[in-house]
């Protein structure tokens, strides 16, 4: 069974608390950050012994390319997905060639070390905002559709689900919601018409979605991750997601406003979130876990569908996937090594 908490471990190998908590039933899922990560051979061995601990624990990553690409050493260095935006006012078609390939690639090389998927990818507007820019793929909808559509069809035929961030939109909002509080005062039109139309249009083609640690003030008092307004009544009943709701960090700083780590899980899960992620604080998750004890364990139907296709196949620390990822590895070497 998979629980309602994804938490993360301190090093390269599992240590005896980290094998505990992997047995607590409210635990579902593990991140993996650039700390975990020494070579693809160890990162599988460290995958394969969470799996033979916990069978069904998911294992995620941010894998998204650019700046955020916690699997480096061994693995391919992947572009920002501005660059293939920017490629996209030339050269459309190429564009969105490539972005399939960049998502087929990312997530060959994260399902063969044993992660079932990467939070990825953003769907943001790349507008104001200190920590989305690039990692958007365009400044308008218009470009984000086709190439987000492009990555995703390459994520899904690799075997790995896909996962929109960060609803309804954190592009146009300056602050970071990592180290500050983040506040976006335009109205809910102006929200629908511009940053939430990529995640509308591009709904049939998501998995999960991550909302964002934004408070829309005009709209709703609480960030939309906590806030059954925007989960429930806008995501679930008015555009009718049904796939799996993450929140993201909830020890970011703009997710402070709900209390303790143990207060913002239960208002993250009690605003409609099937899971919570509480990292970097291993005192935080345990409270946040212990908290949630007697909570009933998320829908297992809809968070199964995060389940990769994780090959049975061998890992070196140097990744040797075929001739079709030699091939399109080298293509987007070149791609983004031309900028």
């Amino acid at each position: 069974m998979i629980g309602a908490l994804m938490l993360d471990i301190a090093g390269t190998e599992l240590t005896q608390e980290d094998i505990e908590l992997l047995r607590v039933p409210q635990v579902g899922g593990m991140i993996l950050f650039s700390r975990n990560i020494e070579s693809p051979a160890q990162v599988r061995q460290l995958t394969d012994h969470m799996r033979d601990i916990r069978p069904d624990i998911l294992i995620a990553v941010d894998q998204e390319g650019g700046r955020v690409q916690r699997l480096k050493t061994g693995f391919t260095r992947l572009p920002a997905m501005g660059r293939f935006g920017e490629l996209y006012q030339q050269q459309p078609d190429q564009a969105i060639t490539l972005a399939e390939q960049c998502g087929w690639l990312m997530a060959s090389e994260v399902l063969a070390v044993g992660i079932d998927f990467s939070f990825a990818p953003v769907l943001d507007i790349n507008a104001i905002s200190d920590v989305i820019g690039d990692r958007g793929f365009a400044q308008n909808p218009q470009d984000i559709v086709p190439l987000a559509a492009a990555f995703m069809k390459g994520m899904k035929q690799a075997g790995m689900a896909t996962t929109g961030k960060h609803f309804p939109g954190h592009g146009s909002v300056k602050a970071d919601s990592h180290v500050a509080a983040a506040i976006d005062l335009r109205s809910y039109d102006e929200i629908y018409q511009q940053d939430m139309q990529t995640f509308i249009q591009l709904m049939p083609h998501l998995d999960a979605l991550m909302p964002a640690h934004v408070i829309y003030q005009q709209v709703d008092a609480h960030p939309a991750g906590f806030s059954p307004f925007w989960i429930q009544q806008v995501l679930r009943q008015q555009l009718h997601f049904k796939g799996v709701l993450f929140s993201d960090d909830l020890t970011m700083q703009a997710a402070c406003v709900a209390g303790g780590a143990d207060a913002r899980l239960q208002a993250a899960l009690n605003a409609g979130c099937d899971m919570g992620l509480v990292c970097n604080d291993r005192e935080a998750a345990c409270l946040a876990l212990d908290s949630i004890e007697n909570f009933a364990l998320p829908d297992q139907s809809r968070l199964e569908r995060m389940r990769g296709k994780i090959p049975n196949i061998q890992i070196t620390d140097q990744l040797s996937l075929g001739e079709t990822w030699q091939i399109t590895q080298n293509t987007i070497e070149c791609f983004r090594d031309s900028f």
